[in-house]
């Protein structure tokens, strides 16, 4: 609700162009900061627009994405962190939920790449149980599913598929970067896959389409367009909040906005949930009729 409130007022502000120039800066990379200098809006504007945009397109995702068909799942985690690094996070605070370390979990459809289940939260069982949840609760056929080597996914797997689930790990082992590199570079150097173990947990996987590359690549088109995501930099978020409101703002222009290259559509029209390609303004219009529902309310 406060969220929408500071929508409303901004609104009163700043001019529909310019809320379009905004959300379109944010959504393509670019840090509250670099919006600020390239929009010439307020920083809280700014930040209230994200807030009001995360909001309602967070809402308008868990109610559209529903009763999918599809075939193959992949699944993966992707790492940031919030406020600081584990190792600078004061020490009466760690362990505390949206300090330092935060991962997203991601779910992507290898054949339409429609991402329909994600979820900001930590690297455990308890948000895998619940980012499997809400995935099986999206999905009304038989699903191939692949992840990643992750302990927690056979519990949460299990808990929200039961047998109902062609169900398969894929573990790459990674090797040092090549011998003779300085320390330096090593530490920038990305390792390299020597191999891959496949392994059956669930049901009878075909061999030939238990794979992740298609949420891998997710994940580096995430930290290309996620500025939050970026390594190495200070424009991390500063607030847990702030984050899952850019991812669910993120996920939003690709699923709705964002034509694929492949497909020539976009993920929402290629899975049967949209008949067109949405633009930012349509975006903002969604959240215009969300905060008129919440003033009513």
């Amino acid at each position: 609700m406060s969220g929408l409130c500071g929508y409303t007022n901004c609104m009163n502000r700043l001019s529909r162009e310019k809320q379009v120039q905004v959300l379109k800066s944010l959504i393509e990379g670019n840090s509250i900061r670099a919006t600020v200098r390239m929009t010439g809006a307020a920083k809280d504007t700014v930040i209230k627009l994200l807030v009001a945009a995360g909001n309602a397109c967070a809402d308008y995702q868990d109610g559209a994405i529903r009763n999918l068909n599809c075939k193959r799942i992949q699944c993966d985690e992707i790492w940031a962190f919030v406020g600081a690094k584990d190792k600078n996070v004061p020490t009466e605070k760690r362990g505390q939920f949206g300090l330092g370390s935060v991962w997203t979990w991601v779910a992507i459809d290898a054949d339409t790449k429609l991402v329909p289940s994600f979820l900001v939260g930590n690297r455990d069982v308890q948000s895998a149980h619940m980012f499997m949840q809400d995935l099986a609760h999206r999905i009304d056929s038989r699903i191939q599913l692949t992840t990643d080597g992750l302990r927690a996914y056979l519990v949460a797997v299990n808990g929200a598929f039961g047998l109902d689930v062609d169900f398969a790990t894929l573990h790459k082992l990674y090797g040092i970067p090549a011998a003779g590199d300085g320390e330096g570079e090593r530490r920038y150097t990305p390792p390299v896959c020597i191999g891959c173990k496949a392994a059956t947990i669930t049901g009878r996987p075909d061999p030939e389409h238990i794979s992740t590359s298609y949420v891998e690549r997710q994940n580096l088109t995430m930290r290309m367009s996620i500025r939050r995501f970026t390594r190495l930099t200070n424009a991390f978020s500063k607030k847990v909040e702030n984050l899952a409101y850019h991812v669910a703002l993120y996920f939003m222009y690709y699923n709705f906005c964002r034509v694929h290259q492949t497909l020539r559509v976009t993920p929402a029209m290629e899975s049967g949930i949209s008949n067109h390609i949405w633009e930012v303004e349509e975006i903002l219009s969604m959240m215009d009729a969300k905060a008129a529902e919440s003033r009513v309310a």
